[in-house]
């Protein structure tokens, strides 16, 4: 009789257990559950305990956190014909986990594979300079296009960031020439400007000087006084205008 009941309960607490596991499921905060009664999709659950019948339903989960994507160097020709390598990051997550599953295979290669694809096409429209400089604008540009493209599987693209733009030495070295001569060409603009000012300022002081005599006087003995006070033995003659004199003789007589 004993060996009957005991028997009789093994199987059934069996049951019990297999059906408990299939009925009772767990999330955690950052899940959720894309529940198929029978083949066809009948709602999202999550987060905590969820309930489903056995053999019935079954899930899907999918992780809402956001997922760090690295994609691989793409080989890419910009506008001006160099030959680049380019690598990305793109930082995305799941808004809608019943687009994410039913819209899409796998929404992580699909997203991949199109940022691969989006990358190419988009530096390939700019030039190597822009490249360089512009990154911040490529990077919204990436962004944005990548974003539009991935609503339909109910992802949303949170950033994306060029992490290298890689050329050849030879490339290197023409671009240095050139950032050289372009702060060679700058010196000289800086200099001829600063020569064209202080042409400026010499003719004004010597409009000013022509319609003051007794400045032009003060200026020379000015510049005598400084002579006077330096410290060397050297003799210098330092013209007199004639005209000085009779300035001195007017001013004495007045």
């Amino acid at each position: 009789m004993e060996y009957l009941d005991y028997g009789f309960f093994v199987p059934l607490i069996a049951l019990v257990l297999v059906f408990l596991w299939a009925a009772i499921k767990i999330l955690r905060e950052y899940e959720r559950a894309v529940v198929f009664t029978l083949g066809r999709f009948t709602g999202v659950k999550g987060p905590g305990l969820i309930l489903l019948i056995p053999f019935v339903q079954q899930i899907v989960r999918t992780d809402l956190r956001t997922v760090v994507l690295d994609v691989p160097t793409q080989d890419v020709i910009s506008k001006d014909n160099v030959s680049v390598k380019v690598n990305a990051v793109v930082y995305f997550r799941v808004v809608d986990p019943e687009s994410a599953i039913i819209q899409v295979e796998n929404f992580i290669d699909a997203t991949s594979e199109l940022a691969q694809t989006t990358l190419r096409s988009v530096l390939g429209k700019h030039e190597l300079d822009e490249m360089l400089s512009e990154r911040d604008k490529l990077n919204e540009d990436l962004q944005e296009i990548l974003d539009k493209q991935t609503d339909a599987w109910g992802i949303k693209v949170a950033n994306v960031e060029i992490k290298h733009v890689d050329i050849d030495e030879s490339m290197v070295r023409a671009i240095a020439r050139q950032a050289e001569a372009e702060r060679e060409r700058r010196a000289k603009v800086i200099n001829a400007e600063g020569e064209h000012q202080a042409a400026a300022r010499l003719r004004d002081a010597a409009l000013v000087l022509a319609e003051a005599p007794e400045a032009m006087q003060l200026r020379y003995l000015s510049t005598l006084n400084v002579l006077a006070n330096e410290q060397n033995s050297s003799t210098i003659v330092f013209p007199f205008p004639i005209e000085f004199g009779d300035l001195f003789k007017i001013t004495r007589s007045k």
